[in-house]
């Protein structure tokens, strides 16, 4: 690895981390980054995979204080979001990537959409504040297991998926939404470099330069969405995860 591959890769990592912490789809920048220095497909997935999940554990440190009074919830949804994304790491070793490449940006798309219509999509569905707590937690469980599977298989959007997704069955401001996304986000990296590490095609020089930076950018940017209002940060994650699935449609 030269000295420019390795300042390029420096660079994406704290990029995608700021990303990461506020909308999700870092995986954007990193991914397309290890491509271009010379990584095979596979091979800047898995070390993809492993090199941000870091920066998801920092992103919780960052917003550690929109994550007061949500203990039960993250001790509901953690085992719910662990088991999908083990599900999602093992379709993706049993199964051809072709198939999800072609579904992968329609699920971005849907999950912005999903964000983005959420006051009414709750409406239709019926959620209220005094929803049944057994109710609220199947809701919970269903959503973020289906939100590990995804992350498990294609980790990219991630964090507009998890957003959409609890957004729509929790009643609480963004910000308290997103902390809870960082915590969930960061179970299934671990999820991901447990399984990656073992069976994946590591390259760990890029994840000894990625890693560290995508750190350093989860907790920045965990700080930056804690300081945005939360229109503004609706309307940011809204834009981001459009470019998001429209740039994953265009490349498959």
């Amino acid at each position: 690895m030269t000295l420019i591959q390795a300042a390029l890769l420096l660079l994406a990592g704290l990029s995608a981390g700021i990303v990461n912490a506020i909308a999700g789809g870092g995986s954007l920048i990193t991914f397309p980054t290890l491509l271009g220095i010379g990584l095979p497909p596979v091979a800047a997935n898995v070390s993809n995979a492993l090199s941000v999940a870091p920066g998801y554990g920092a992103s919780v440190v960052g917003s550690r204080e929109d994550l007061t009074g949500q203990a039960r919830r993250v001790r509901q949804a953690v085992p719910a979001v662990t088991l999908g994304a083990l599900c999602g790491c093992a379709l993706l070793l049993a199964t051809p990537r072709a198939v999800f490449d072609v579904v992968v940006p329609f699920l971005v798309l849907g999950a912005t959409a999903t964000l983005a219509l959420q006051t009414r999509l709750r409406a239709l569905a019926g959620q209220h504040r005094d929803l049944a707590p057994r109710r609220a937690a199947v809701q919970l469980n269903l959503t973020t297991f289906l939100c590990g599977l995804y992350g498990g298989y294609f980790n990219a959007a991630l964090g507009v998926v998890l957003i959409a997704g609890l957004a729509l069955v929790l009643d609480e401001p963004l910000r308290r939404v997103s902390a809870l996304k960082n915590v969930l986000s960061a179970m299934v990296g671990v999820v991901t470099v447990v399984v990656y590490a073992v069976f994946g095609p590591v390259n760990w020089a890029a994840v000894a330069v990625l890693a560290p930076a995508a750190m350093t950018g989860g907790f920045l940017g965990a700080r930056l969405a804690q300081r945005l209002p939360p229109r503004a940060l609706r309307v940011v994650i809204i834009a981001f995860g459009t470019v998001v699935g429209l740039v994953l449609l265009r490349a498959f």
